[in-house]
Parts: structure tokens; C-alpha cells; sequence
């Protein structure tokens, strides 16, 4: 790794942050892998041999620290914590400490304690220099059970005798302490190892009788230091100079070290990022945590592990000192694959040198709690990152996750139900469904009084359904809602959600919007009563899920009831195809359609009038919707197909007709509930569309993923060029096919598709 700073990183998707990294030489190939598939995950079956009365294994995120600069080597920091504002705190803290020539940090020999408790002495003085006196032949014997050890250049060093006063009926307790290098072994069952094999030659020497024979966690012969030197000037905001922030962070300190409730807030701060890698890197993060706050109480008064001070030149000065002994061999990163993915990110070569970075790391934690705390304060910053956690839990999706985490936090009460009725009013009323299932529509639920336009995925048939061929395509119970809210000057869409740069707010620019809103006045006759019209989506845009149609029928209907004027859905779906005219050039009149009247449809564009007919299933068929993240406009993928088609129309109409053969062996299979069959057909229409050259290496990622999570077919669905895709599986596998797809990092949509009525629809 040669440069842990990655601007913009925090706003890349997933798969984008792991493509980053693999392409910056971060994550080798099978890293790659297995973070994009979830097969690093631990099993059930693995984690049953890894501990007791397993039921399930338990999920925690692992994000990275960035912008770390430690004794003049960048580092990525893998952390594992559930606590928002943690790794953004530190990678932000890091920054400043970086652009200051980064964090020094020393780490002593990695050396432990292995304890024996010897009772019932009868001349402790005597005893102890009987104890000292065989030394040599203590640590020899201690070795002997661990040559491989002493070969590394480890193994047991010293010996030591304390007395520590009398005990309970047992005569004065006299402790002997076995001082172990374990090189980069943690070290545990080592060191109790060694105990247990010298207790009979201590009882020999002592003359008393050995008890309990087992390591210390207060590690205090491994401590390490980390340091930083900070230019004032680094720390202004934009409401504080420097000098204010650096006398603030040194105040800061200085409660902790005069109060123990504010020290031991101060540590656990600390111990936040420590903990993080400690985890990550499968080190024994709670004898990390009692060492570290032994330590803190050993001068008597439990006191701060950081020290804070303005040095001669002015710079705020920072030092962190606590023991610190941890692993970098043994069975959790041996058996855990997720650990071993950390440490090839973190590229650390030995315990010694993790302990460093560790130290750093929670040194940067401190730096970045202090300087919210005597700045803004670290409520603002922290209930805003608690407020996404909460948005999430809510079932907020990708569309309207800002909105839902602007309104909790202007709320200022920050709770899952506030969440939920926030997004049920971005709904208009629609029920909360959660963050992966989305209830299937079906005729009744289409109600046009709610200004609703939906969105739509299309089984088989894009693009061919331009020229002519037949085509499937169901509704998404994902809306756009629209709202007239007052008059205007001219007629104006506002869109919430979608994005704040105006120039976003439709799928095809501000400029077009303004004239699909133009149109929408011109053919309803109210051109000369603009109106101010609120658009609520819930459809992402540019993702081939038909949110430029299901925007025009939002819009149409809201002006329609807002004017009370006479106006069929028949004709709503016409002006809504209009409208897709202007937005896609060519389109088929199956997004507008769908749109309209939610229904699963066979559609078939012909010059004497559209052929829709409505579709009956055996059974429901459940489908997962994954959003790659990469928008694309259908007008550029549809064009790029015409283009082909003027150039060489034999062989586009040949794939043209091979596609709709397919769609006519979907029917089919639809029909009778086939769902192997129509996997089948899937999978040869994506491969076709592939041909057009309408996918995109996103699109082939998440299909060839789906379908390695048991999907029966997955495919390319809408415009392609990036946007969605769609799979179906059996019942039973549909959850695993969505789950697998969530871990590695993708939006999905959990729906299936339902019979409406049948018969045909003249629209």
C-alpha cells in the first residue's frame, strides 16, 4: 500500500470502494472476490468449530480508517464497529495529523507475564532467593515446552518474586512472574503452558504449594507510544481559529486528567478505534480493554492515556502510552477469512509494528472527539451519523435515505418510528415495507387519486419492443408521487430526493423537465395557470426501473385532479408517452403503460394501436431487484442500438426475432408456473442484449453474482448501460440470491409478480 489517502472514498458505493482498491493494488484478485461474493464470510458449520452452542454467526460492519501516515508509511486501517461516526471521526483526525508529517509510534519487545500462585511458605525471604537462584533452571524448563518459540528468537526470559502481603489463613502469598517474548503470538495458552509445567520445580525451590498457574492481561512489558505534532493553523474551522481549537483540545485533556468521570469517557473514546482493529485483525479486544484501563488506574487515580500540551512553537502536541499486547499468528487468523483479508489490507509484518498503528489509531480517535468537543460539539456530527443508522433501520431506500435522515435530524428526535412516519409521508401513505421487500402491486391497489405513477422492470424483450417485437414487463411498488402546491410564474417541477443539484432533478436535466412540464400544461389546456408542482420519488433515477414515465403520469395526474378536469387513464397514458418521446426519443410505450395502469403485461407496439395484454400466472413469481449503482439514460442506449440496427438491420432484426421467440417461451412459462424454464430464457435474453451491447461490467458483475447465489436466471432489465437487473429463484432461495447480493454491497428489492386480470387492454 503506498498512499492510504482515497478522496471521495466515503462517497463510492460498496463495490465501487472494492473496485477502487483492487485497483490501487489495496486487495489482491481473491481478496476481491470474496469481498464482491460474501464468501468471506464465516460459515455456521466453520463457527461451530470455533466456539460452543452455536445457533448463527453474528455480522458486524468493516470499514476502513483512512489518511494514516505512521512513522512514514501510509496505512489502510481495517475497523470493525457498529458505532457510527467512529471511522469517519479518525480518518478525518488522521488527515489532519497527515498533512502535519503523520503519527511516530514505538511498540516495546513483545513481552507477557505468566503468573504462579505459591501459598503456604514457610520463610518467604528464603524461598524467593531459592526461586531466584534456580532461574536458569526454571526458564529452561519453561522453554522445553516451546522450542519452536526460543528457535524465533522468543520464549521465556526472566523470572521474577513478589511478595504481596498475607493471605487468608494461607501465610504470606508469594507470586512468581515468568516474563515471555512471544514474538507475534498473543500468546495466551503459550504462557499458561509454561506455567503449568514449572508449578512442581516452584513448589520444589519454595518449599510452599503452587494454586493458580496463568498469564496476566496487564501486558505492561509491551507498552507503546504514539506522538504527534500538530501546526495550529491545521486545526481552524470555520468558526474557530486554530489557537482556539488547540487551547480547547488542551483543556480537553486536562478535565480528564483532574476527573474520572470525564477520564474514563476520555478512554473509552480511545479504545473505540484500538478496539475497532483489534477486532478486525481477530486480536483479544477485552484483554486489550482491561490492560489498557489497569493502566489508567496504576498511578492510584485512574487517569487519561493521552496528554495534550502546546509545545514552545505552538503546536498542539498529542502522546498516547498504554500497554498493548497483541497477535498477528493463530487460529482466529488462520480460521477467520475476513481476518486475513484485514491484515493483507493492512499490510503489517509483525505484532510489534500492529501494536504501532493501533496506538496511532487511537490517538487519532482522541484527537478528533477532543477537537468536536471544544469546537461544534460532538452531538451534531454524531446524530447525524446515529440518524443514518436509524434511516436504515427504518427500511429508508436509496431514494429517499437523505431525505429521511434530513427530516430526523431537524426533528432532533432520532427514533425508528419518527423514521418510518417519515418515510410513510414521502410515500404518501404507503405502508412501510422494510428495506428489502416490496409488496407486489396488483389492480386494486392501483388508486389514481394518489397522483402515483409506478415504476416497472421489464421481464424479457428490451429493446426489441421498439421495432415492433413483443415484450413482458410488471409493475414495481415503488412510486413517484406528485403534489400541485400552489400557483407559479411558469409551470416547475421541484423533486426531493434525487438530487440536490438542480441540474439532476429528472432523469434528463432540468431543461428537459421544464419541458415535459410544459407539454404536460399544453395538452391538459392550462398552459396560462402554471403551477408549482412537488415531486416525491421513490424510484431511482436513470436506472431502467421507468421513473421518467412513472414522473410524467405523477405530474399528469396531479394536475388533472388539481384542475378537475375530465381526463381517462387511457389518455393519461398517452400524454404520459409524449412525455417519454421528449425524454427517450423512441420509446415503446411499455414504461408509460405500466406506469399507468400497474399491471403484468405482454405489450406489443403496433402502428394501429399498442396490443397490451394482460398476463395470468400459475404462480407468483419472486424476483430480486439489484441496483449497480451506475445510472444510465435509456435515450443513449436505445440510440446506440438504432445506430446498429440502421448499419446492419439483417442482423439486428435476427436478434430482434430470437428475443421475442424467448418472450413467447416466457409467457409460457409463466403460465404454468415453469420457474426453471423462464430462469432459462432469462439467462439467453441477457445474453442477447449483451450482444446488442447494452450491459455494462456492473451489470455483468451483479448477474454473474446472482446467479453464482442460486439464481434460476438473472438478466439485464430496462435500458441497461449500468441501472438494474433483475433475478428469480425458487421461494426458498429468493432470500439467500437478495442476501448475497446486500452483502456485496448492492441495493436490492425483494417483489414478485402476480397475475392482474386477463384479457386485453386497448389503452
Amino acid at each position: 500500500m503506498t498512499d492510504s489517502r482515497i478522496p471521495r472514498f466515503y462517497q463510492l458505493s460498496v463495490a465501487e470502494r472494492l473496485r477502487e482498491l483492487h485497483d490501487r493494488g489495496a486487495l489482491g484478485d481473491a481478496d476481491f472476490e470474496a469481498l464482491s461474493t460474501g464468501s468471506y464470510i464465516l460459515t455456521s458449520m466453520k463457527a461451530d468449530q470455533l466456539t460452543e452452542n452455536v445457533v448463527g454467526v453474528f455480522s458486524m460492519p468493516m470499514g476502513l480508517g483512512l489518511n494514516f501516515t505512521i512513522n512514514d508509511r501510509d496505512y489502510l486501517v481495517p475497523m470493525v464497529v457498529e458505532e457510527p461516526s467512529i471511522i469517519a471521526a479518525v480518518s478525518s483526525a488522521a488527515l489532519i495529523v497527515r498533512n502535519a508529517g503523520g503519527f511516530t509510534s514505538t511498540a516495546d519487545d513483545p513481552l507477557i507475564i505468566g503468573q504462579v500462585q505459591v501459598l503456604d511458605v514457610g520463610d518467604p525471604a528464603v524461598a524467593s532467593e531459592r526461586i531466584l537462584a534456580g532461574r536458569q533452571r526454571i526458564l529452561d524448563l519453561a522453554n522445553s515446552t516451546h522450542p519452536n518459540m526460543v528457535e524465533r528468537g522468543g520464549g521465556a526470559l526472566d523470572v521474577e518474586v513478589h511478595l504481596r502481603g498475607a493471605s487468608a489463613g494461607n501465610g504470606e502469598l508469594l507470586v512468581v512472574h515468568l516474563v515471555v517474548d512471544s514474538r507475534d503470538a498473543m500468546g495466551a495458552n503459550l504462557v499458561n503452558t509454561m506455567c503449568e509445567a514449572i508449578a512442581p520445580l516452584i513448589e520444589e525451590l519454595s518449599g510452599g504449594r503452587v494454586f493458580l498457574r496463568i498469564l496476566s492481561n496487564l501486558t505492561d512489558r509491551a507498552m507503546v507510544r504514539a506522538r504527534a505534532v500538530i501546526p495550529a493553523a491545521s486545526l481552524a474551522t470555520e468558526h474557530f481559529s486554530g489557537e482556539d481549537v488547540r487551547d480547547g483540545i488542551v483543556l480537553a485533556g486536562e478535565f480528564a486528567e483532574l476527573d474520572v468521570y470525564r477520564a474514563t469517557t476520555h478512554n473509552k473514546g480511545i479504545m473505540n478505534g484500538i478496539d475497532a482493529v483489534a477486532i478486525a485483525t481477530g486480536n483479544d479486544w477485552r484483554a486489550i480493554e482491561a490492560a489498557a484501563h489497569a493502566w489508567a488506574a496504576s498511578s492510584g487515580s485512574y487517569q487519561p492515556l493521552t496528554r495534550w500540551k502546546k509545545d514552545a512553537a505552538g503546536n498542539l502536541v498529542g502522546e498516547i502510552e498504554l500497554p498493548l499486547k497483541v497477535g498477528t499468528v493463530g487460529g482466529q487468523v488462520q480460521s477467520n477469512p475476513v481476518i486475513r483479508i484485514a491484515y493483507n489490507l493492512l499490510g503489517t509484518s509483525s505484532a510489534k509494528e500492529l501494536a504501532e498503528v493501533m496506538a496511532a489509531v487511537g490517538l487519532a480517535q482522541n484527537l478528533a472527539a477532543l477537537k468536536a468537543l471544544s469546537t461544534e460539539g460532538i452531538q451534531p456530527g454524531h446524530m447525524r451519523l446515529h440518524a443514518r443508522s436509524v434511516a436504515v433501520a427504518a427500511g429508508a431506500s436509496d431514494d429517499n435515505f437523505d431525505e429521511v435522515v434530513e427530516r430526523l435530524v431537524a426533528s432532533g428526535d432520532i427514533k425508528v418510528w419518527r423514521a418510518q412516519k417519515i418515510i410513510e409521508d414521502l410515500k404518501g401513505g404507503a405502508t412501510v415495507t422494510g428495506t428489502i421487500d416490496i409488496s407486489p402491486i396488483t389492480t386494486t391497489q392501483v388508486d389514481p387519486a394518489k397522483n402515483i405513477g409506478y415504476g416497472k422492470i421489464i421481464l424479457l424483450g428490451e429493446h426489441s419492443v421498439v421495432y415492433g417485437y413483443r415484450a413482458i414487463a410488471a409493475p414495481l411498488n415503488l412510486a413517484i408521487r406528485a403534489e400541485v402546491t400552489g400557483a407559479a410564474e411558469q409551470n416547475e417541477l421541484v423533486i426531493s430526493g434525487w438530487d440536490a443539484d438542480p441540474a439532476a432533478h429528472n432523469p434528463a436535466g432540468a431543461e428537459l423537465a421544464a419541458r415535459v412540464a410544459r407539454l404536460i400544461a399544453q395538452r391538459l389546456g392550462i398552459a396560462d395557470s402554471p403551477v408549482r408542482v412537488e415531486v416525491f420519488p421513490e424510484l431511482p433515477r436513470a436506472s431502467g426501473l421507468g421513473a421518467s414515465a412513472a414522473l410524467a403520469v405523477a405530474v399528469i395526474r396531479a394536475m388533472v385532479h388539481h384542475f378537475n378536469l375530465d381526463f381517462s387513464e387511457e389518455q393519461i397514458s398517452q400524454l404520459a408517452f409524449e412525455c417519454e418521446e421528449l425524454v427517450h426519443g423512441t420509446p415503446s410505450g411499455i414504461d408509460n403503460t405500466v406506469a399507468t395502469f400497474g399491471r403484468t403485461i405482454l405489450f406489443q407496439k403496433r402502428d394501429d394501436g399498442d396490443l397490451v395484454t394482460d398476463l395470468e400466472l400459475a404462480t407468483p413469481i419472486p424476483i430480486v431487484v439489484g441496483m449497480t449503482g451506475v445510472r444510465s439514460l435509456t435515450a443513449e442506449t436505445v440510440g446506440r442500438v438504432h445506430a446498429g440496427w440502421e448499419k446492419n438491420p439483417r442482423h439486428y432484426d435476427a436478434i430482434f426475432s430470437e428475443i421475442d421467440d424467448l418472450v413467447m417461451t416466457g409467457t409460457k412459462a409463466l403460465a404454468r408456473g415453469d420457474l426453471p424454464g423462464l430462469g432459462e430464457v432469462m439467462n439467453l435474453n441477457h445474453g442477447l442484449l449483451n450482444a446488442l451491447q447494452v450491459s455494462s461490467p456492473e451489470l455483468e458483475d451483479i448477474v454473474d453474482l446472482a446467479r453464482r447465489a442460486g439464481a434460476l436466471g438473472a438478466k439485464l432489465t430496462g435500458g441497461g448501460g449500468g441501472g438494474a437487473m433483475i433475478a428469480i429463484a425458487e421461494p426458498e432461495r429468493i432470500h439467500s440470491v437478495a442476501s448475497t447480493l446486500d452483502v456485496a454491497g448492492y441495493q436490492t428489492y425483494l417483489t414478485e409478480i402476480r397475475s392482474t386480470q386477463t384479457g386485453t387492454v386497448e389503452p
